[in-house]
């Protein structure tokens, strides 16, 4: 009987641990779609709500490292200047996994059709659990065109 307790205390505390690591994917996931509509709506202060809004986020992209929100920010109306540039966006989630209770990394494509020629590419995000919410923390992503 002690036996079969213990068992089913192990069976509820790894589905207990299964479920919030689905819950993490599936809310990871709708910040990322709602990152993609506000892209695709052309409203990049919504899109960089998904951000961490601190100095220490890092962006590593093909023209280097850019540290801080507000640099990522300058950094995207540099790079995307006009509704032309912004296109379409489209994302393929190839991973989403947790690195520790807090964190988590998403790999996959994006896949961008625009008037100003289509920009396919990878990235990987670090996103961490900040005041409750899914942030942000880095992203590094690469053309691939």
């Amino acid at each position: 009987m002690k036996k079969l307790v213990v068992l089913l205390f192990l069976v509820s505390v790894f589905t207990n641990a299964q479920e919030s690591n689905d819950e993490n994917i599936e809310a990871i996931k709708a910040i990322l779609i709602a990152q993609k509509d506000a892209w695709n709506n052309y409203d990049i202060e919504t899109f960089m709500e998904s951000y961490w809004k601190s100095n220490d986020l890092a962006f590593y992209g093909s023209s280097g490292v850019v540290k801080g929100w507000q640099a990522t920010l300058e950094r995207y109306k540099k790079a995307y200047p006009s509704e032309a540039h912004f296109g379409t966006l489209d994302f393929v989630f190839n991973e989403i996994a947790p690195i520790d209770q807090g964190s988590y990394y998403v790999m996959g494509e994006y896949h961008l059709t625009r008037q100003v020629g289509d920009a396919n590419g990878i990235f990987m995000l670090v996103l961490k659990r900040i005041g409750g919410e899914w942030k942000i923390i880095a992203d590094t992503s690469a053309s691939t065109d």
